[in-house]
This record gives structure tokens, C-alpha cells and sequence, in this order.
């Protein structure tokens, strides 16, 4: 919609100076004009820069950087050669230890803002080296002038062909530029995102960390795939300690990365990760923490929250394929896992047969359908565990959640405007936030996840 407020401090195509005050949840720089708002991508805490004012809304505008007039003391050079034009890191111009500081001003600027909350925020649990720490590569593919295979270029859906991702476990880059070559020599026909034709849309990459096996992903555009035989034998050839070779389907017309059907074409459907002693299975479309390094420190604090004594019910709602149900198994009476998606339900069973653990048990359906009819035949929880998509929990979970009077919540997040959110929900039904701990997942981006502890204080 046209901007028609002539009142406001800036305009479209403006030069201004602009002191960065903080970084928002994106990762853009936060500065006033007037006591206007201007987002700034590309800055840090204390630059001083030049800015072209680029779109202009009602209560604030956004502008990109015409020149760097003062650095910041915490900005350093990228690591990344394609730092400047990929959209897949955010922050890795600023020094690690200033990226924590990041992260945790955001988890509080959005419990505030949003929630209304001012709790104990611990400092952020970091990496001892923050790199290569990524077990799961999703590539899009497709033609410019050549095959490329990389990631989007900021705000555009024009692909940077990447030599290195260093956030990467360094076989998931030497599996996907063989694959890139694979496909190449083979001349296999590549999705064109604008008119949904061609094939190979994504190439998808899981390593273990444990035993190093990979498990190669496919995604098409269809279900016929040219001379699959070759590219199989090619890609067996070329990629060491490949595991399974699997292409999945998605024929939709839209962002989502991964369909809903898989077929096998060589070796395992699924890669072996070990996390605190317990084996997982990880299928093509399991979700699994992309750190691996740091998942044993996120669980860990979900274990301390619990304050589990061996004795007690706990709900993990959107269990996925188990890793939090299966990890707290050990130091709980029984553990009810609720996920939608049938497919992790059953690898969830599985891991569960895997490491012989039977005081578990795993629900399929929607936990604001499942939870509330379980309510209704009695279920009872000492702890519910919640970990939901980056959208959050919907109300109808949250109402049934404080209707279990469950003494404590344990909320894992991702996103913290919705966990702000869900937690200003709970503190209005008898809740109350104990302590909050941001656990950096995912160094040198902009996300951070959150696991938070509540306790009931009242009826």
C-alpha cells in the first residue's frame, strides 16, 4: 500500500545517518531518526552508518547501508567469502561473544515487549568453536546461465552458488558439490521455481555425528527420475560413507522443502546419531536438532528444569521422533510423547525398541486435539514438556495444559515472539516464569532457542 503520511521524519530513497542502537529477531540493525524506528540489516551495537531509506511503513522504515561512518568495536570481517550476498547467516560480522550478548537481548526485548515479562534471563550457552556445527544441509538447486546449488541471496530467491558454507559439517559441502557435479554431467532436468517446471529441486544432506554416515535427499518435482540408476552409482562413487540414497516427492507449488512421500533408491532410508548414550534413527523427513553438538546441552537443561526424581508423568508434546521423550525416560515413572506427523511417531517407536526403553509411549495427532480429549478421561502430568514449530502453541493447548494443573512447565522454543506470547497466556492462568535459558543453536545466525521454566503458583 502507498505510503501517503507526509508527517513522517524520513522518506523513500533518503539518505540519513543512523546510530544502531540493538539488533532485532531478524538480525537488523535497530536505529532512530526523530525517534522514528529505521531497520538497518548488515550493522551492529555502536556502528554509526549512512543508510538509504528503502520502504517506509506507518510506524517504521527500512534502509540499507550506504557507507560505515563510525564501526562498531564488535564488528569483525566475515568469515564466509559469501557473506555479503547470502541470506543464510546474519551476524557473523559481529564477534561471537557479542553475537551471545545478541541473542539474549532479544529473548528479553520480546518477553518484555510481547509478554509483558520482566523475568531472570541467564546469559546464553554458547559454543566452544562455532563452526561446522550444522548436521543438516537443505540446498536449493536451479539454472542460471549453469546449474547452481547453494542458498538464497538476501531478500530474493536468486541462488548463490556456494564453494563453502562454514556453518556446515564439512561432508554435508563435499556431498552437495558432488551431487551439483552428478547432476550437471548427467544433464538432469532442474526445477524452474517460476513456471514449477523441471525436476531436482533441493538437494538435502544429514551427517551423523557419531558415526559419520549420510543420507543423500532428492527432492523432485515429480517421481520419475532420469537415468536414477546412474546418478545412484555416481553418487555411491563419490560420496564416502553414504548411508541411503532417498528421493522425496514434492510437487507443490510453494516454499515448503520437503514432500510427503519418500522412495528408497539405494542403501538405508535412515542415518544413526548417538546423543547422551541413547541411537536415533533419523529418517529424510525426522526432525532432529541441527546441532548436534549442542542438543546435549539443551536437553540437559530441560533435565534440570524437570527436576524429575524417577517417579513422576510427563507429557513431551510435539515429541518428534523422541529425543527429548527417550533422553528423560531415564529419570521419569512414564513418559507420554504427542506428535502429528505419522511418520515421526513411528521412528519415535522405533528409537524407542532401539535403546530398549519401554516406559514410554507416543501418541499420533494434533497436541490441541489429542491433549484436551485425554483431559477428559482423566489424564494427569507432574511435568509437561512443550516444543512447538516456530508458530507456537495454539490456545486451545495452552487451556489444556493449565487445565492438567501440572506443577511444571518446561517450554522449549525457537521463536521468541511466540513464546513471549504463550508465556503471557500461562502467567494470566496461574503460572509463573522461574528462569530463562537461551541456548545459542544456531551460531552466526540471528535465531536463538529458549527453554524456559514455569511453575504453578495458584489456581
Amino acid at each position: 500500500m502507498k505510503q501517503t503520511n507526509t508527517n513522517l521524519p524520513v522518506a523513500k530513497g533518503q539518505i540519513v545517518e543512523i546510530n544502531i542502537e540493538r539488533l532485532n529477531h531478524d538480525g537488523e540493525g535497530v536505529g532512530k531518526v526523530d525517534g522514528f524506528t529505521v531497520f538497518v540489516p548488515g550493522t551492529a551495537p555502536e556502528d554509526r552508518v549512512s543508510a538509504k531509506i528503502i520502504s517506509l511503513q506507518k510506524t517504521y522504515a527500512r534502509a540499507l547501508v550506504q557507507e560505515i561512518i563510525n564501526e562498531s568495536p564488535h564488528r569483525i570481517a566475515p568469515t564466509c567469502a559469501h557473506y555479503d550476498d547470502c541470506g543464510g547467516c546474519q551476524l557473523q560480522h559481529i564477534n561471537y561473544e557479542q553475537q551471545l550478548v545478541i541473542k539474549r537481548n532479544i529473548v528479553i526485548d520480546a518477553l518484555r515487549r510481547i509478554g509483558g515479562l520482566d523475568v531472570p534471563v541467564h546469559p546464553v550457552l554458547g559454543m566452544a568453536e562455532p563452526w561446522q556445527y550444522r548436521n543438516k544441509a537443505q540446498v536449493p538447486v536451479g539454472m542460471d546461465g549453469t546449474l547452481k546449488a547453494g542458498f538464497y541471496e538476501k531478500r530474493t530467491h536468486k541462488i548463490v552458488d556456494l564453494d563453502c558454507c562454514h556453518i556446515q559439517h564439512p561432508s554435508n559441502d563435499l556431498v552437495v558439490h558432488a551431487v551439483r557435479a552428478i547432476l550437471k554431467k548427467m544433464a538432469i532436468p532442474i526445477y524452474d521455481e517460476k513456471n514449477h517446471t523441471g525436476l531436482i529441486r533441493h538437494i538435502v544432506v544429514r551427517t551423523s555425528f557419531s558415526t559419520g554416515e549420510i543420507l543423500v535427499i532428492l527432492v523432485t518435482n515429480g517421481r520419475k527420475l532420469p537415468r536414477q540408476n546412474d546418478v545412484v552409482e555416481a553418487i555411491r562413487k563419490n560420496v564416502d560413507k553414504v548411508t541411503g540414497i532417498v528421493q522425496n516427492i514434492n510437487m507443490k507449488q510453494a516454499n515448503v522443502i520437503l514432500g510427503n512421500e519418500d522412495i528408497l533408491l539405494w542403501g538405508k532410508s535412515y542415518l544413526q546419531e548417538s546423543l547422551d548414550g541413547l541411537s536415533f534413527h533419523v529418517s529424510p523427513r525426522s526432525f532432529f536438532q541441527v546441532n548436534t553438538l549442542q542438543t546435549d546441552a539443551l536437553y540437559a537443561k530441560v533435565r534440570e528444569y524437570t527436576a524429575l526424581t524417577g517417579q513422576e508423568t510427563v507429557y513431551d508434546l510435539y515429541c518428534g521422533i523422541g529425543t527429548i521423550s527417550l533422553y528423560l525416560s531415564r529419570y521419569a515413572g512414564k513418559v507420554i510423547g504427542v506428535e502429528l506427523v505419522n511418520a515421526a511417531v513411528k521412528d519415535a517407536q522405533k528409537n524407542a525398541e532401539l535403546n530398549g526403553i519401554t516406559n514410554v509411549e507416543f501418541h499420533k495427532g494434533a497436541a490441541e486435539q489429542l491433549v484436551p480429549e485425554r483431559l477428559k478421561k482423566g489424564a494427569k502430568a507432574d511435568v509437561v514438556i512443550v516444543d512447538p514449530p516456530r508458530k507456537g502453541c495454539d490456545e486451545r493447548l495452552l487451556s489444556a495444559m493449565v487445565s492438567m494443573k501440572t506443577s511444571r512447565i518446561v517450554y522449549v522454543s525457537c521463536n521468541p515472539a511466540t513464546l513471549a506470547r504463550d508465556l503471557k497466556y500461562l502467567t494470566g492462568k496461574g503460572y509463573a516464569v522461574t528462569e530463562v535459558q537461551p541456548v545459542d543453536m544456531f551460531p552466526h545466525t540471528s535465531h536463538v532457542e529458549t527453554v524456559v521454566l514455569m511453575s504453578r503458583v495458584k489456581e
